[in-house]
């Protein structure tokens, strides 16, 4: 970390910088909180990233941190959280008028964990309405008129315009791992159950997970730690020897923008001659439906979750919601909920199989570059396969498309091997960055 010129800069350290940092005395908490308020009051009008944000609860925390000296892990780092997350001292309103204004009596399990560590709740970042698809007020960036994607979009972007250095999202579908593309950050969704979801709102129990952003794998590394309760330590900077890749095109492989299938292409190549042994995979033809066994499980979920909402403020909620999702949910018998749980178990198996040789799959995070246009938060497609075989994910920003937006690389990894996923990730890092 340098140290020159650091009071200028401090928004843009990472976490594991600031926490370096305030542990030798380069700087306080305070100052780590200020640079990053008036970070956001420069970018926020153009990004419009934060549903609450009070920076003089902001600076309490942080001279109370000071004041007690070093307190753990994430000591002095501000972190950002998804607007579908309980706060104690900050409304959460789920991106939905029905909520405005509504204070949870306690914090969320990832909420009071951070805190715990030292880490400075700066503010709730915007969701889309109930973490589905009806977007909200943030903008991408490095171009106001692209979405950030979502539905984590306020926790994304962000991260990716320096005013956090961690932020935590949820993903159902591909609301981590998208928006992260977009905007050109690392983003993470856990192996499912990996991470704690108490205190956040349920869209749909049997996919729903915690996802973390930040601009650093190593950030990412230390935050999972403090959220799994565990005391960070350092980890292999990569394998001992170069990873076994699958190079993953899926049946979704033509729904992608042609720079992107080239730009996947090529880092499958490039990883190749930097020693990995990188073969094609094919997965079984059941995974050509799961994208409709997907929808039917997290659809059915959704709308018994939002039975109270459905009945007393049907009119509250978005026509796309309604619907959409709603519609969707309302149609599906239970029948064919278990039928879809039964094959999507099967799936899970036979993708464990298909992983066994391998240290990780890479594949395409999102179609290509953020799309322009506010009306929509892009294609989940490319995750949903993922997410509902409960495998860990991560999305590298290692590509630029054909307009100089980020485009991220999706490398996913056995089912609880998360560690593994992590090493291997660093290795792809190097090798496709030096």
């Amino acid at each position: 970390m340098r140290t020159s010129g650091l009071m200028q800069a401090l928004h843009t350290l990472t976490a594991t910088d600031i926490v370096q940092a305030t542990r030798s005395g380069h700087t306080t908490c305070e100052a780590v909180a200020r640079a990053c308020l008036n970070h956001i009051a420069e970018r926020e009008p153009a990004v419009q990233a934060w549903q609450y944000l009070n920076g003089d609860q902001v600076l309490a925390q942080a001279r109370a941190l000071d004041r007690r000296g070093h307190s753990g892990p994430l000591h002095g780092v501000p972190f950002g959280i998804k607007d579908i997350i309980d706060t104690c001292d900050m409304p959460t309103e789920y991106g939905s008028p029905i909520y405005r204004g509504h204070q949870p009596a306690s914090d969320a399990a990832c909420v009071a964990l951070s805190r715990q560590a030292g880490g400075i709740l700066m503010g709730k970042t915007v969701t889309t309405e109930f973490a589905n698809v009806f977007p909200g007020k943030p903008r991408h960036p490095r171009d106001p008129q692209r979405t950030p994607g979502g539905s984590s979009s306020g926790s994304a972007a962000a991260v990716s315009a320096c005013m956090v250095p961690l932020a935590v999202g949820t993903q159902t579908t591909g609301s981590t791992i998208r928006p992260a593309s977009f905007c050109g950050i690392v983003g993470y969704r856990p192996t499912y159950g990996h991470l704690r979801c108490a205190g956040v709102k349920e869209a749909a129990g049997s996919f729903d997970t915690l996802g973390l952003m930040a601009r650093s794998i190593a950030d990412l590394a230390l935050y999972c730690d403090v959220l799994l309760g565990e005391i960070p330590a350092p980890r292999p900077d990569t394998p001992g020897v170069p990873p076994r890749i699958g190079f993953c095109r899926t049946s979704l492989w033509s729904r992608l923008e042609p720079s992107t299938a080239r730009l996947l292409e090529n880092a499958a190549t490039c990883l190749a001659q930097e020693g990995a042994r990188v073969e094609e995979v094919t997965l079984p033809s059941e995974f050509e439906d799961i994208l409709d066994i997907h929808r039917a499980i997290a659809s059915f979920e959704f709308a018994h979750n939002f039975t109270y909402e459905i009945v007393h403020h049907w009119e509250q909620l978005s026509p796309a919601l309604r619907q959409g999702r709603l519609r969707q949910g309302l149609a599906c018998r239970f029948e064919t909920y278990r039928a879809a749980q039964v094959t999507l178990e099967r799936c899970r198996t036979q993708l464990d199989a298909v992983m066994a040789p391998y240290d990780v799959l890479l594949t395409a995070s999102a179609a290509g570059e953020a799309p322009v246009g506010l009306q929509s938060t892009g294609d989940a497609s490319f995750c949903a396969l993922w997410t509902a075989t409960h495998v860990p994910a991560m999305t590298l920003p290692v590509c630029i498309g054909p307009q100089g937006l980020p485009v991220g690389a999706q490398l996913i990894g056995r089912r609880h091997e998360d560690r593994a996923l992590f090493a291997t990730a660093r290795w792809v890092w190097q090798h496709l960055t030096s």
